[in-house]
């Protein structure tokens, strides 16, 4: 495992489709604990596959007080509702802005055994895979804002602590997905 640069949002990486993953192999598998180490480190809620330079179709969520996991082809089936929410992105520390999400949506993916799931979301799960597929897709969520100088300043927290640092999951900062 490694812990792996996060892309700034003005990378062109960021922009671009990802290809769906045909063979979990050893290569995805460590692309997903490099993934899990980097947000571990990052104290994010989500991180997508192209945030650290990989073209392939995978995202990694840590909700609080659960542990990472990894989502592989995954694709929202189901939205319903809508809300405003506050968001953020590993790849632009530090700014949020005022975005809409869906109250709840369902998504299908693979886990990293090679399972299919369906799961049906709300809150910050939710919001999270939202975000994380529209990455994958090459969206990002100051693509939402109206007018586009909405960003605003949030000030980073203290490092999130885990099992191996003894901190809560939400000590790291408001910006709640990558």
């Amino acid at each position: 495992m490694a812990i792996k640069p996060i892309l700034p949002m003005d990378d062109p990486v960021l922009r671009r489709m990802t290809k769906p993953v045909l063979r979990i192999d050893s290569s995805v598998r460590k692309l997903i604990a490099d993934m899990e180490e980097t947000i571990r480190d990052a104290g994010g809620v989500g991180l997508a596959a192209p945030q650290i330079g990989s073209s392939r179709r995978v995202a990694v969520l840590w909700m609080p007080d659960e542990e990472p996991f990894a989502i592989i082809n995954p694709e929202i089936v189901k939205r319903i509702g809508e809300r405003e929410v506050e968001e953020g992105c590993l790849s632009l520390p530090g700014w949020q802005a005022r975005i809409k999400r869906a109250k709840s949506v369902t998504v299908k993916y693979f886990d990293i055994e090679g399972r299919p799931f369906r799961i049906r979301a709300s809150d910050l799960l939710s919001q999270a895979l939202e975000h994380e597929i529209e990455h994958l897709d090459g969206i990002l969520y100051t693509d939402y804002i109206r007018p586009p100088n909405q960003l605003y300043r949030v000030e980073v927290k203290p490092e999130r602590e885990t099992p191996e640092t003894g901190a809560s999951p939400a000590a790291r900062s408001e910006v709640k997905t990558a």
